[in-house]
């Protein structure tokens, strides 16, 4: 949803007199983005408004920062997006505040931002491109893409580059690993966990790792306690969500997120107090430090095929 003010039609008119100006050349790039839309760009876009952290944190890892003019809290990672002028959050955003900034591109979280305010958006003549890197491998595809975007396509390549070596190296490093059962618990009131849809149970599988509730339909599916207790996953793993948290695996079964679980001994994960919090940002955020909560999740599945062998 828009916050719109009574400027608002008269910053409409200079926004779509601006690009109207800038009219497609011979030298126009079609970009196309995850909603199959085509975006005709004439020159690499040097005022970018991001409506989602991760869609920050993409801009930040190609190189393109300094294009950056607004942004959505809470896009705090790196520190300079911090100072980066806020328009809103993903779903209500700032109409005047954005139209104000001018951008040349809006980057936009396609399924994650509110599909009547995009639409808002465009009708105002702001050029959208939609993103939604929704499993692990598309997110080095999408660093390529924002690079070639926004004229940073060798610092994209790059960083896909990185990425994809990194995470080759997680794979193969448990390829062969004994299986552990996992229950992800997105949320604890109410229970809430991720099919095999998403990108968390794409990194629990990276780690030799089993999503016990993979095969639900949902997406997002709301659980009763008894269900998980039925399956005993010998692991339990919930994202922190602290400002600024740069940490790895926490083994902290009291922790809020878990404390809970020790009103159910005869859950395996209790038992051998494999409950552990995870980096949340990095974890969640599908976005360039997937591979940070990729080693968190590894690290923690590490420690129960540990203690499992030598289990007496």
């Amino acid at each position: 949803m828009l916050m719109p003010g009574p400027a608002v039609e008269a910053l409409r008119a200079a926004v779509v007199a601006t690009l109207v100006a800038g009219a497609v050349t011979a030298d126009a790039a079609t970009f196309r983005d995850d909603a199959g839309r085509a975006v005709v760009l004439e020159r690499p876009p040097t005022r970018v408004i991001t409506l989602a952290p991760n869609l920050t944190e993409f801009v930040y890892a190609v190189g393109a920062g300094s294009a950056l003019v607004g942004a959505v809290s809470p896009s705090d990672y790196p520190q300079a997006a911090r100072s980066v002028p806020v328009v809103g959050d993903s779903r209500r955003f700032d109409l005047e505040r954005i139209l104000t900034l001018k951008p040349d591109l809006v980057l936009a979280w396609y399924h994650g931002n509110a599909d009547r305010g995009l639409a808002q958006l465009e009708a105002a003549g702001l050029r959208l491109y939609r993103i939604e890197p929704r499993r692990l491998d598309d997110v080095p595809r999408v660093l390529e893409r924002v690079g070639d975007l926004l004229g940073h396509a060798e610092e994209g390549r790059a960083r896909a580059g990185q990425m994809r070596a990194e995470l080759s190296a997680l794979r193969a490093r448990h390829a062969d690993v004994p299986t552990v059962s996992v229950f992800y618990q997105v949320w604890q009131s109410p229970l809430m966990t991720l099919n095999r849809q998403q990108i968390i149970s794409d990194v629990i599988d990276l780690c030799g790792g089993r999503n016990v509730f993979a095969e639900l339909p949902q997406l997002v599916p709301q659980l009763s306690t008894e269900s998980v207790v039925a399956l005993d996953p010998e692991a339990i793993l919930a994202a922190r969500q602290r400002t600024g948290d740069d940490g790895g695996t926490e083994r902290d079964p009291h922790h809020p997120l878990l404390a809970g679980w020790q009103r159910y001994p005869g859950l395996t994960a209790v038992q051998r107090r494999w409950l552990f919090t995870l980096p949340g940002d990095a974890v969640t955020r599908q976005g360039p430090r997937i591979v940070e909560g990729a080693r968190a999740v590894c690290d923690a599945l590490d420690t129960v095929r540990s203690e499992r062998r030598s289990r007496p």
